[in-house]
């Protein structure tokens, strides 16, 4: 791998950042010690701008070239996730109910790692613009950040965005133009009925059987609705009702979450759904209502800037641990909502074997590959105007 020698050299450090943020990881928008922890090292660094604040906890670093150029963009999140850690690391996580299980530590690291060279580098020309983002696994900071107006604001051509892949060989990378990842909605049906005694149901209205009836009806949408060779999932991951056994309940509770990668087709099946809800719930006597939510849209990668990262990643990694035709993927980035609003890219950085997969309390980022992602950074600056 041809990680830059500089970042190599202090590879350490790195692994120190990564494990002090792993160690106090922190939810949503309330990464204030975290933005803290990030803002001092980028002072340390002597980049020229600090614009902390941004959406909630946010911060923008930008870090001036040699001489005029474009205005290119690097982003990691920095958010952990709600969970209790079960790596039994030295560096495991201090704080109960958080942890960082999706690699956030890592890419916050790797954009620290770049930072830190091309501050003292600076061998590119134009401006390097380094987005520390909140809250990407719960509540839209990307699209937070892109409403506060960092685009227009920091005068953005184009960005750029890691996130590791545990079972992808370490130091690998992937990526593909167009679709990468899927966007994310989630509903919330609550059903109203009549409770009654469990051994008299003919006098109750029975909302435990239109919650299994409204459950299986959503499934046709996928098999009948919907074209075949689209992407679409729609799972059913809840269902609450009852107390006892011996008792119809008054009410239950279905929802789920639905992955698709167009507009279009979040229009449908929210109109489906709307409709399988109102008439499952007449068949069955009881009233129900439906709270569809459309939240992160699809990541759609645009195909010059891919084409640019994927070379790029080929000059860090060697071009043979280089997928650029990946399969898109059926989880959800509101990295999305800022490629919406600037030309860019998405990448996945393979992590190596893990104890866990992503999401899990067993994962932990791999300390060896943060070199490779701050080179890959690094390298996208460079190369996107090489100062004269």
């Amino acid at each position: 791998m041809a990680v830059i020698n500089r970042i190599a050299g202090f590879a350490d450090d790195m692994t120190a950042w990564r494990r002090h943020l792993h160690q106090n990881p922190e939810l949503a928008f309330d990464l204030f010690d975290t933005a803290q922890f990030v803002a001092d090292r980028l002072r340390e660094f002597g980049v020229d701008e600090i614009h902390e604040g941004i959406a909630k906890t946010g911060i923008v670093a930008v870090i001036e070239g040699k001489g005029e150029g474009p205005v290119t963009a690097l982003r990691a999140d920095m958010d952990a996730l709600p969970i209790n850690e079960a790596t039994g690391a030295e560096w495991a996580s201090r704080r109960a109910g958080a942890m960082h299980a999706c690699g956030h530590d890592g890419h916050t690291t790797m954009l620290l790692g770049a930072a830190r060279y091309l501050a003292e580098t600076r061998n590119f020309a134009g401006r390097a613009v380094l987005v520390f983002q909140p809250a990407e696994e719960n509540g839209g900071g990307g699209g937070v950040m892109v409403d506060e107006g960092i685009m227009d604001r920091f005068g953005i051509d184009a960005i750029y965005a890691l996130h590791t892949l545990p079972g992808l060989e370490a130091g690998n990378f992937q990526t593909t133009p167009g679709p990468i990842m899927a966007a994310v909605d989630s509903f919330h049906i609550n059903i109203k009925g009549l409770g009654g005694h469990g051994a008299m149901p003919h006098d109750a209205r029975d909302p435990v059987m239109a919650a299994v009836g409204i459950a299986q009806a959503l499934q046709t949408i996928t098999s009948r609705n919907h074209y075949a060779l689209d992407d679409l999932v729609i799972s059913v991951t809840q269902i609450h009702t009852g107390s006892a056994d011996n008792i119809v309940p008054d009410t239950a509770y279905v929802g789920g979450t639905v992955r698709s990668f167009s507009s279009g087709v979040q229009d449908m099946v929210r109109t489906r759904m709307a409709e399988i809800v109102a008439g499952q719930a007449a068949s069955y006597g009881v009233s129900a209502e439906l709270d569809y939510d459309m939240l992160y849209p699809a990541t759609i990668n645009h195909a010059a800037q891919t084409a640019f990262a994927a070379g790029v990643a080929a000059e860090v990694s060697g071009a043979a641990h280089v997928n650029a035709e990946m399969t898109r993927e059926m989880g959800a980035e509101d990295f999305s909502y800022m490629l919406q609003a600037r030309p860019g890219a998405y990448l996945f950085l393979g992590q190596g074997e893990a104890a866990g997969g992503l999401h899990h309390p067993a994962f932990d980022f791999n300390d060896a590959v943060a070199p490779v992602g701050a080179s890959f950074f690094a390298r996208i600056i460079e190369q996107s105007a090489p100062a004269a």
